[in-house]
């Protein structure tokens, strides 16, 4: 067993090298997720028992020796280790996602459109978690209920698991669920890909927006995806277009099939399937120069870009009318793609014409 020297509580101590690694990790999860009081749950994945009581704790009491091998002790006994900002009856402002199909495509939307998370952790290979705080003062549950749905809408996140009080993992422990072991049986561990203090750049506009649905419909009900005649024009206003590009992109599985897409090509594919249901070109040459990560990323002439654009994926639809696909179909036009296909070798391939069964209504 490895040891190291460190100091905590102002005194000099021995810890073994596994201690240390997980007071490191959630000392970084704590300072970048502040909060007065946190809500830990310990709960035992064999008998999915909760450890008896649930313990409220601050950060200076979470990092303290005592805490951290108690923490480890039970994590070893087959418990996982969850934690929650909180704030009583409210929510502490602070949106948690599960994020196990968008994966790093996921991460860079979020941060391309103003809902950077300050905490990501990857709880398993292939699955992550992430903490966005959305607001410095707590929030009533139905407005930080709707953002939770929002935001796990626009970026493929768990639905489930998208409510105003779910807990997230603690990082620095292990992840108890048979399904996630690794090949050589181990548990593995969670793990901090990402530690930044700081509220989304844009918290405000998605709490006024949820403070206006709650007040329309306090039930609650989901908000559906974007209708075409909603689509921003270049007299509306752009803000909506970022949240409507990545319904559409989401809605297309661009970033569950590519994680790392072609930015030109998905505007592409995202016009013509608009297009296709007969959105005025004007407004998707809108959408696509307001709500497209970084547009216009270093184009010399954008205007330019987005004319070929359009004019390529009117090109593709050959003139020919189609009906609105439905939903369903939508998200099933393209098998997963095969061993070395990228975006861009089946962009040209096009949806059938009759995906959703002769005659289908719109």
């Amino acid at each position: 067993m490895h040891y190291t020297a460190s100091r905590l509580a102002g005194k000099c101590v021995m810890l073994d090298h596994g201690f240390f690694l997980s007071w490191q990790a959630v000392r970084r999860q704590l300072a970048a997720m502040p909060n007065d009081l946190y809500l830990v749950r310990l709960i035992h994945q064999t008998t999915r028992r909760a450890f008896p009581g649930e313990r409220l704790w601050t950060a200076a009491q979470l990092v303290r020796e005592p805490t951290i091998r108690f923490l480890r002790s039970r994590n070893r006994e087959g418990c996982d280790i969850y934690i929650q900002p909180y704030a009583g009856s409210g929510s502490a402002g602070y949106i948690l996602l599960d994020l196990d199909h968008g994966g790093p495509a996921a991460l860079d939307l979020m941060r391309t459109h103003g809902h950077a998370p300050c905490v990501v952790l990857q709880t398993s290979f292939g699955h992550l978690q992430a903490w966005i705080r959305v607001s410095a003062d707590p929030l009533e549950p139905a407005i930080a209920g709707a953002i939770a749905k929002q935001l796990a809408r626009l970026y493929g996140a768990d639905l489930a698991s998208a409510d105003w009080r779910h807990l997230g993992r603690l990082a620095g422990f292990t992840n108890q669920k048979p399904l996630r072991r690794q090949r050589n049986g181990a548990a593995p561990w969670v793990r901090l890909v990402l530690a930044e203090l700081g509220l989304a750049s844009r918290a405000a506009a998605l709490v006024e927006a949820a403070g206006r649905q709650v007040a329309r419909d306090p039930t609650g009900a989901p908000t559906p995806d974007p209708p075409v005649r909603d689509l921003p024009t270049p007299v509306g206003q752009p803000s909506r277009a970022g949240e409507i590009y990545q319904a559409w992109l989401y809605r297309l599985r661009i970033p569950q099939r590519f994680p790392q897409p072609d930015w030109s090509i998905a505007d592409q594919w995202i016009a013509k399937e608009l297009l296709r249901q007969g959105a005025p070109r004007a407004a998707v040459e809108a959408l696509l120069r307001w709500g497209s990560p970084g547009f216009p990323r270093g184009h010399a002439a954008p205007a330019d870009y987005l004319r070929r654009t359009l004019t390529r994926a009117l090109g593709e639809l050959g003139g020919r009318p189609f009906s609105a696909p439905c939903g369903h179909c939508v998200a099933d036009l393209w098998p997963a793609p095969g061993p070395g296909h990228t975006l861009g070798s089946e962009i040209h391939a096009g949806p059938p014409a009759d995906c959703c069964g002769a005659g289908a209504a719109s």
